[in-house]
């Protein structure tokens, strides 16, 4: 039941990625579920731990900055895999407390392709598809679309996202350690 609210959730936010193809085949979206349900079924798991919470000082006035909190709190669990290219897929949840030191719970999958420079490391970059909810948005689902990189060595990672934004919302770097359990 959850896996299949997971996905659901995640396939409603396509159509935000998806609104500059002409139209969807339906392999596409064979394609996606296929690749989401392999990512579930997936027998790997990873902690996630939010560590810094960066408000980005160009679109921000100090006093702003000053109040805002950016030490994100909390503590996230998923699923992940390698796939035959070696690129990572991942299905998460995580909460932690925002940049209003309220809870803010989100779920999604993300993708990232992998580089490794050299044995243990690897370096990686893509994007994150998912959900979240906030409370000065009333807790409203709200889709996340955004970019995501790491570095990895061995089982531990440093991966953050950048949430784009205007002046005075987004435009924040969010980090956290990702250790693989394998």
């Amino acid at each position: 039941m959850i896996k299949k609210l997971v996905i659901t959730a995640l396939i409603t936010t396509l159509p935000y990625i998806n609104a500059f193809a002409d139209t969807p085949s339906e392999g596409m979206w064979s394609d996606i579920k296929s690749t989401l349900s392999d990512t579930w079924d997936a027998s790997s798991y990873e902690l996630y731990l939010p560590i810094n919470t960066w408000h980005n000082r160009h679109y921000y006035s100090q006093e702003k900055i000053n109040g805002y909190n950016e030490q994100p709190w909390g503590l996230g669990v998923g699923k992940y895999r390698y796939d035959e290219d070696g690129d990572w897929h991942g299905v998460y949840v995580m909460a932690f407390t925002d940049s209003h030191s309220k809870v803010q719970p989100v779920a999604g999958y993300a993708f990232q392709k992998m580089w490794r420079p050299n044995n243990g490391i690897r370096v990686g970059a893509g994007y994150t598809l998912g959900v979240t909810l906030r409370e000065d948005f009333n807790y409203m689902p709200l889709p996340v679309i955004a970019p995501v990189a790491s570095i990895e060595y061995k089982q531990l990672a440093l991966q953050s996202t950048y949430i784009f934004g205007g002046k005075g919302n987004g435009n924040i770097l969010f980090t956290w350690i990702k250790w693989q359990i394998d």
